[in-house]
């Protein structure tokens, strides 16, 4: 049902019912919070609108004209119903923000997803969260199907349904054994990498799609063959370090095996894997409460993790 044009907004039935109880419309603007000049403006609206007079102005202060009256007494019913409609979303806002459903890729999760929701904790301890752990073509399942609030991905070309926002950036890295062959290379080719079988995470991953699309575009004739694909990044870090295969791997991921010898970052001449991890939501959606809180954490806590671990 469409309303008419006539129907004065809110704020200006609210400003008479003050006006009328205070006796005054300095008082009533005081009232409200708003200058004098802007409550005669919303009563000169409301009478443009009525096509009368709604108060009757005097030295002493300002009485409602018959009009007025009229108006204030349907005004009352409208205002409380306002009141009672504001309590409800009050309400219904309240148990939204009490649980917060967040769906976000495996590298995300196990690396970086932790210390943000430590910090979420530490501000707003009252907050549930669910976490589902998957790749970054589910994660935009659970959005759409409403099984999540907010999401973080991997992939480098998100649906133009999802709003977006960077909240740290990455690098693939091609990580062996120390005893493989290519650990003793200074570097590799791109056409040695796309003759290779890799350990790679499943179709529907970030880390899958972006490394797909990098060695294309070296690489046009390329086209994927069957990998050894494994479901879980630990999975496939695990057989890496047991030589069984080079691995397509977040630097997230291997930065200790590195740093440590487990593995050996393998450069790879005239490529190089950087993407960005990024946040998402249905577009259109207003941002609130947890889920604004959670974005706003892991914008600042992932830049300072990475700063700590680095990139390889």
């Amino acid at each position: 049902m469409r309303i008419s044009t006539r129907v004065p907004d809110l704020s200006a039935l609210d400003l008479l019912l003050s006006v009328i109880e205070l006796g005054s419309l300095g008082r009533a603007a005081q009232a409200h919070g708003i200058s004098q000049p802007s409550a005669s403006s919303r009563i000169r609206y409301l009478e443009q609108l009525v096509g009368a007079p709604v108060l009757r102005r005097t030295s002493l202060g300002s009485t409602p004209t018959t009009e007025g009256r009229a108006i204030a007494l349907i005004a009352r019913e409208v205002i409380a119903a306002a009141q009672c409609l504001d309590a409800e979303i009050s309400q219904l806002r309240s148990r939204r923000d009490a649980h917060l459903q967040v769906a976000a890729s495996q590298t995300i999760v196990e690396y970086l997803f932790p210390q943000w929701l430590k910090e979420l904790r530490a501000d707003s301890p009252q907050t549930a969260v669910t976490l589902d752990a998957c790749n970054s073509a589910q994660v935009v399942t659970a959005l759409e199907e409403g099984r999540a609030q907010l999401g973080f991905m991997e992939s480098p070309c998100p649906p133009q349904e999802l709003d977006r926002q960077t909240v740290a950036r990455d690098e693939l890295l091609i990580v062996v054994s120390p005893q493989h062959p290519w650990a003793r290379r200074t570097a590799i080719t791109v056409e040695e990498l796309a003759d290779a079988t890799l350990l790679q995470r499943e179709v529907g991953s970030g880390a899958r799609t972006a490394f797909e699309r990098a060695l294309k575009a070296p690489v046009p004739q390329w086209q994927p063959t069957t990998p050894l694909e494994l479901s879980s990044t630990a999975a496939i870090k695990s057989a890496a370090v047991r030589g069984l295969a080079p691995a397509v791997l977040s630097s997230l991921a291997v930065t200790q095996e590195v740093k440590t010898g487990a593995l050996t970052a393998v450069k790879v001449t005239g490529l190089r894997i950087q993407r960005s991890l990024l946040a998402v939501w249905p577009t259109g959606q207003r941002l609130t409460g947890p889920s604004r809180q959670l974005l706003a954490i892991a914008r600042r806590t992932a830049h300072r993790q990475m700063r700590r671990g680095g990139t390889v």
